[in-house]
């Protein structure tokens, strides 16, 4: 991968977020149901689609930057950090990253789309996205910005975290001294046509 995350291709940038996203999710889906306080993000039962095609899609159609994708998770962990009983689960997953990329899309680029669009690329309604959108500014506190530091400290991970990948400057070192290549794996901070179900009422 490339030691930018500017440079880095979308869909394999998407890929490795869903991935993180899904063992979250993984973690959380075991947890006994009365540790998960129902919130406007949970679906009666878990839609249709996986966490990767989903964020492929919305990647695609929503034409996202790689600081886009990045900062959704830097958002996961904002937003656990001051609701400490919010989880990531197979309920909740789909609408917060529609809901946290169409606010990142807003705070980042130069050029976004619409609420309604991004609603339509992710399977709500408009006065859905509008109301979850309040709620997440509500549980980030406002916090929206990341320093290019914080995004390129989770890039590296999400990087490390895969044993298929390398950055291009540790895969030359490793070649050079014969080492094969081996990189130190650091946990991320914080992270141990589609229309969704109905929201459960809270």
């Amino acid at each position: 991968m490339p030691d930018s995350y500017f440079e880095a291709n979308i869909e394999r940038l998407a890929q490795l977020v869903a991935n993180m996203f899904s063992r979250v999710v993984q973690h959380n889906d075991r947890l006994p149901t009365g540790q998960q306080k129902p919130t406007r993000f949970h679906s009666r039962a878990p839609p249709n689609i996986t966490i990767n095609d989903y964020l492929q899609r919305v990647a695609k159609y929503a034409s996202l930057e790689p600081a886009c994708l990045l900062i959704l998770l830097i958002y996961v962990d904002r937003i656990c950090e001051r609701n400490p009983s919010f989880t990531i689960s197979s309920l909740t997953v789909h609408r917060f990253i529609i809901t946290a990329t169409t606010i990142a899309c807003k705070t980042i680029c130069d050029a976004y789309c619409t609420n309604l669009h991004y609603a339509k690329v992710g399977g709500v309604s408009m006065q859905e996205l509008n109301s979850l959108e309040v709620e997440i500014l509500r549980m980030m506190g406002w916090h929206l910005v990341a320093t290019q530091e914080q995004l390129e400290q989770y890039y590296f991970t999400l990087v490390r975290q895969d044993p298929q990948l390398m950055l291009q400057s540790e895969a030359t070192s490793a070649r050079a001294v014969g080492t094969g290549g081996a990189a130190v794996v650091q946990p991320v901070p914080g992270l141990a046509g589609v229309v969704l179900t109905t929201n459960t009422t809270y």
